[in-house]
């Protein structure tokens, strides 16, 4: 059963909320433990690291644990194990993790290790460094017990050839979802050859203590060498125990430039809620070029201290997962263009 199927068959059982606002239908139920994820396919995360939380786990150990599903998914093209190469035809990875008292860590630029999010951890517990790249990340991870492994799959080998013949670049809005809709035959299979994307995650534990991740393979036949927002502090995660977490989605450069995740839990510090600050943040990128806009995807996904979330996008189509004792749902996003 290839993944599509696979994702197509598990929504049938998996409520998604489409008629009104996350804001909506949570109003007046903010709960703990939860756990949320961008795009559809973070159910599959959410479910494991629900366990975690389950157990009155911390919510650090459920974003690791969650993060390594998606890692280890070979369908799963943007992320991890099977992601899609460099230009180069090398996979290299990107990730982070950050928890509740502004401990974090993250590899950059990552070969042969098919979990990058647990070397991050391990960079941020064992280190005093917040950040390894490269040959050094490497070393450290192979030091440290991690297995060497060849992460270009036959699948994402074949998509590199055949994107060399033309060697266009152009990355396609919301690919993470097309790839899994059941649609009549249109030329793109599972992944796309210029799929990029990430899994962001974060959690509140029972506890009171939030924590996220980022792992991503970054965008397909990039650069060698080439970083987005996934790994950095800041643009593509972060968390403020203290008032809430944030992560990111879609064209990491432009997240970059407005350090995005930061402030947007800086705007939830000055009392908005998730989702409105999701929302004023992207409603700055689109303010700040509104002709580059229209053309790229950007959502934000945020949760505060008592376990409100929401989220928010440029484009339609954008997803994310939200699992609890009470709700196990997708939920499109909301966006700024309709």
């Amino acid at each position: 059963m290839i993944r599509r199927d696979f994702l197509k068959n598990s929504l049938l059982s998996i409520p998604v909320i489409s008629s009104v606002t996350p804001e909506q239908f949570q109003k007046n139920k903010p709960t703990k433990p939860i756990i949320i994820s961008t795009w559809d396919f973070g159910r599959a995360a959410n479910t494991e690291g629900w366990k975690v939380l389950a157990a009155n786990g911390r919510a650090l150990d459920a974003i690791e644990k969650g993060a390594r599903v998606t890692e280890a998914d070979e369908s799963n093209k943007t992320v991890g194990y099977g992601g899609y190469p460099d230009r180069d035809g090398r996979v290299t990875l990107d990730a982070c993790i950050m928890d509740e008292k502004g401990n974090c860590g993250a590899v950059m630029c990552l070969e042969y290790i098919k979990h990058p999010i647990s070397v991050a951890r391990m960079v941020m517990e064992k280190t005093p460094h917040v950040i390894l790249v490269g040959d050094g990340a490497l070393q450290f991870a192979l030091a440290n017990g991690f297995k060497k492994e060849n992460l270009l799959t036959p699948d994402s080998e074949e998509a590199w050839k055949n994107w060399l013949k033309k060697a266009n670049y152009e990355p396609i809005m919301n690919i993470e979802n097309k790839q899994y809709q059941q649609q009549p035959d249109t030329g793109m299979f599972p992944g796309s050859i210029d799929n990029h994307d990430t899994i962001g995650m974060l959690a509140l534990d029972a506890h009171g203590n939030l924590s996220g991740g980022c792992t991503t393979s970054g965008m397909a036949f990039k650069m060698h060498g080439r970083v987005g927002d996934s790994p950095v502090i800041g643009a593509g995660l972060f968390v403020d125990g203290e008032i809430g977490a944030a992560t990111s989605t879609g064209v990491g450069e432009e997240v970059i430039r407005c350090v995005g995740s930061h402030l947007v839990v800086e705007y939830m510090r000055q009392g908005n809620s998730p989702r409105e600050a999701c929302k004023k943040v992207v409603e700055r990128i689109a303010k700040r070029d509104p002709e580059k806009a229209k053309k790229i995807q950007i959502g934000f996904l945020a949760i505060d201290k008592e376990g409100n979330y929401g989220a928010y996008a440029l484009q339609k189509g954008f997803s994310y997962a939200v699992k609890s004792a009470n709700e196990e749902i997708v939920i499109p996003g909301e966006s700024y263009f309709n």
